[in-house]
């Protein structure tokens, strides 16, 4: 049992192990020992990250890489078989949301930008999702052996007001995530999602909390609706990940969409 979560044999890539829940999600995978190659397109982020895990005894390597190139992601393939051997761990951390996307209190629904629209899909759906599937499953059906996580989010669960493009992505990435279990269910390849609830970073901490650490009114009511009545750190995402990504842990989940959200999507608002 103690070495039910070791990653030894395993070479996972983590899309948008750049931004801050991915990064940490790579060095839960890197400090159970797996090689990890961190692809995105801020190499200093990438590189302070390779440290981390390396000065905790991992071994990483970071890519560049855009999630919205197909030749991008393929090249990046190959140099990271090279490097390190066949990908067999895919985590697409990759996404956000656009502020031209978003509906402020009082907005008319009517008049989102097909334009803003169209970017999110891409950013969360294709990039974040589609196209580093097809890429790297293609080579984990050939050698009948990978686990793919994708990270949807609550709101892919239960469409929150004014991020409606991005809830709508979201929740597509989940449906994509159940097609594709179905479809490598028996290749060898288990297909997942994670949906963290709301977990405070650099792309929503405005939207959380005032400047004097306050709640703003949109963070005070997720968190009258959280069960747990706090917001979720990204530390705690690492224990899902880890167990989605061992086949001796899971070897018998795919398809499902786990919920990291502190028991919000049990309550309605």
């Amino acid at each position: 049992m103690k070495d039910l979560f070791r990653l030894d044999d395993e070479v996972a890539v983590v899309i948008g192990g750049t931004g801050e829940l991915g990064g940490l999600m790579a060095e839960a995978l890197g400090a159970y020992g797996a090689r990890v190659a961190i692809l995105g397109r801020n190499p200093g982020r990438g590189e302070a990250r390779v440290r981390q895990i390396e000065q905790a005894g991992g071994v990483a390597k970071f890519y560049a890489a855009d999630a919205l190139d197909a030749d991008s992601l393929t090249a990046v393939r190959e140099t990271i078989q090279a490097d390190f051997g066949t990908p067999s761990v895919l985590v697409n951390a990759a996404g956000g949301n656009r502020p031209e996307a978003t509906l402020p209190p009082g907005a008319d629904f009517c008049n989102l930008p097909l334009d803003a629209w169209r970017d999110v899909f891409d950013l969360n759906l294709v990039g974040g999702s589609l196209l580093p599937s097809q890429i790297f499953g293609r080579a984990m059906v050939a050698a009948k052996h990978g686990s793919i996580i994708n990270i949807a989010s609550m709101s892919g669960m239960i469409p929150l007001s004014r991020v409606v493009a991005y809830s709508a992505a979201k929740a597509a990435v989940i449906n994509l995530t159940l097609f594709l279990a179905r479809e490598w269910a028996t290749q060898g390849v288990r297909v997942n999602a994670i949906s963290p609830g709301f977990f405070p970073a650099d792309q929503n901490r405005k939207l959380l909390f005032n400047d004097d650490g306050s709640y703003t009114a949109r963070g005070g009511q997720i968190i009258a609706h959280t069960p747990m009545s706090r917001f979720g750190e990204a530390t705690e995402l690492a224990g899902v990940v880890v167990w989605l990504a061992s086949q001796k842990a899971s070897s018998f989940v795919t398809g499902q969409n786990i919920a990291i959200d502190g028991g919000f999507s049990s309550t309605t608002i």
